[in-house]
């Protein structure tokens, strides 16, 4: 059997092991743009200079030697055919698959603002090769400004601020981290970014950008008529799903690759994991999906069924914030918050069943509320205060299958 995997993310690293452990003898090919392993997740700290490119490999020590996978690197899949059972290459190799796994993540989305799609000096933020090119231009850069502050955007800066550069952030909304956090639990942050120099222009859209004579940017204007001064422009601004090589294969996209509870595709013995597939692109999720995608291509019948929430864990000058569940409230929610001078909770309760916590300075407890959300618990009938909740409070399951509390 021959597997051929397209990317070296998460999703693709664990369906690989998945695979080699049910299928000894089966011949593996990993595929990747990237020419080497790495964690998204660490990129701001190799920005910070914290960390070389190998402290960002996340895979075992010589781990394609011990699963004996062979891995093509520096290329880009161009097209898929699932008639012929093949994918090419940028480079125009043919590649043959009996499985085949589409694992090749999300593309930074460059928003078409002016010339910022085609300066030199604009760049987005999603693998090693942009966090290599913005180390390198900002070793000339003095101001910086970062479009979007999500996590992607928070990260850049980050690193950035090590460096000792002047950073400003522009974003449309009025608050920092709008999909992680609520207003409260991203003010901690803001406050924190701008004691260490950043400046912060919220509520506003970037609206106008020229290229100059020297093909870079050097001031972007806003949707209020403010320009702002720039040397190196970070958008992030979102991502797309890497789908480009998709077009005429007939696999289902929406949002991204269409899969099933099995993470297979529209198209037979083609599976998606990951970010390709639109779905929750945190780090565990990717990773279970890639597990059960590799059981899977080995003729396992296993459901991906961890879609409950979404997981973040935030920490920036060492204030934590672990989110679960849902974080923007609904007609109908019942709102409970804590807070003190070390530590805010927020709970969203709908009929009685948690559906959303933000732990904010002491995310003790937090697989308690994990587990009350992903198995919509009725906590309706505690008496004591929900913030005490623990594993202790319920201990049995009745005989109709109803979870009994202490």
């Amino acid at each position: 059997m021959k597997y051929v995997i397209v990317g070296v993310g998460v999703a693709g690293i664990e369906a690989a092991k998945e695979i080699r452990k049910k299928d000894a003898d089966g011949d593996i090919l990993m595929i990747s743009a990237d020419a080497q392993i790495h964690s998204r997740c660490m990129l701001h700290k190799f920005i910070a200079g914290e960390r070389d490119e190998k402290g960002l490999d996340f895979t075992e020590l010589d781990f394609f030697e011990k699963y004996r996978i062979h891995w093509k690197s520096g290329v880009r899949t161009k097209k898929v055919c699932p008639e012929e059972k093949e994918i090419i290459l940028d480079d125009g190799e043919h590649v043959s698959y009996d499985k085949l796994l589409l694992a090749n993540g999300a593309d930074s989305f460059i928003p078409p603002v002016g010339d910022l799609r085609k300066a030199s000096n604009v760049y987005g933020l999603r693998n090693l090769t942009d966090a290599q090119a913005i180390v390198k231009e900002a070793e000339g850069a003095e101001e910086v400004l970062v479009i979007g502050s999500g996590l992607v955007g928070l990260d850049a800066a980050y690193g950035l601020l090590e460096r000792g550069k002047k950073l400003t952030i522009v974003e449309m909304v009025e608050q920092i981290l709008p999909v992680q956090l609520d207003a409260h639990g991203a003010a901690a942050y803001q406050e924190l970014f701008e004691k260490a120099g950043v400046r912060f222009v919220l509520g506003r859209r970037a609206s106008e950008a020229v290229c100059e004579e020297d093909g870079r940017i050097h001031k972007v204007k806003l949707d209020n008529g403010e320009e702002l001064a720039c040397d190196l422009v970070i958008v992030a601004a979102g991502v797309r799903p890497a789908i480009s090589c998709l077009e005429g294969s007939g696999i289902d996209c929406e949002r991204g690759i269409t899969v099933d509870s099995h993470m297979r595709t529209s198209q037979e013995d083609i599976y998606a994991a990951g970010d390709i597939t639109g779905r929750s692109g945190i780090w565990p999720n990717a990773a279970d999906q890639g597990q059960i995608a590799g059981r899977n291509m080995c003729g396992m019948e296993v459901e991906y069924t961890d879609t409950f929430a979404i997981k973040n864990t935030i920490n920036f000058f060492g204030l934590v914030t672990l989110c679960v569940g849902r974080i923007k409230p609904e007609e109908g929610d019942d709102i409970r918050m804590k807070e003190d001078r070390t530590q805010y909770k927020r709970i969203i309760l709908k009929d009685g069943k948690v559906e959303g916590v933000l732990l904010q300075g002491n995310i003790a407890n937090a697989g308690t509320w994990q587990y009350l959300i992903k198995n919509q618990i009725d906590v309706s009938r505690i008496e004591k205060d929900i913030f005490d909740i623990n594993f202790a409070d319920f201990y049995h399951i009745s005989e109709r299958g109803e979870y009994m509390w202490a």
